[in-house]
């Protein structure tokens, strides 16, 4: 799946969603094929590339919770406002995020991966920019299931 990093389409939603939302970083992680291990494939406006050693297991983690769930998730003051321990959160840890918004990516019904926005500073995610969340989900879905599956 590293092959994600050479989608260009990929990398165009995903900077185009940054700028439009103004959020410091965009990152995508999808559950490995086999096992039920959760990484991050993607990022932009990352910090390094700590994101690419974060596995997490399924229901652990931002990615996890939200494969797990099935659910978008919205953190706007971390660590304060999270349940469960601060290094339950890799991702925010890396890259210094404040405030997220992930929501699923779902394959052939059921989530897979997760799409997830971030801010270096406390924030809440407006509903308009939740729906721009929703839409390039929907757009990466697309793109990917043409190219893995």
């Amino acid at each position: 799946m590293s092959e994600l990093r050479e989608l260009p389409e990929l990398v165009i939603v995903c900077e185009r969603l940054r700028a439009e939302i103004g959020c410091d970083f965009v990152g995508l992680a999808l559950q490995n094929e086999s096992g039920p291990d959760v990484r991050w494939h993607y990022a932009s406006g990352n910090l390094n590339d700590k994101y690419k050693r974060i596995t997490v297991r399924f229901g652990k983690g931002i990615a996890g919770k939200i494969i797990s769930s099935g659910s978008p998730m919205m953190i706007t003051n971390f660590p304060n406002s999270i349940i469960g321990k601060v290094t339950d959160y890799p991702i925010n840890l890396a890259e210094k995020l404040v405030a997220t918004y992930a929501v699923p990516l779902f394959f052939s019904g059921i989530p897979k991966g997760v799409l997830l926005i971030g801010k270096r500073e406390e924030y809440f995610f407006a509903e308009e920019e939740q729906e721009k969340m929703a839409e390039s989900a929907q757009a990466l879905e697309q793109l990917i299931k043409e190219h893995l599956f």
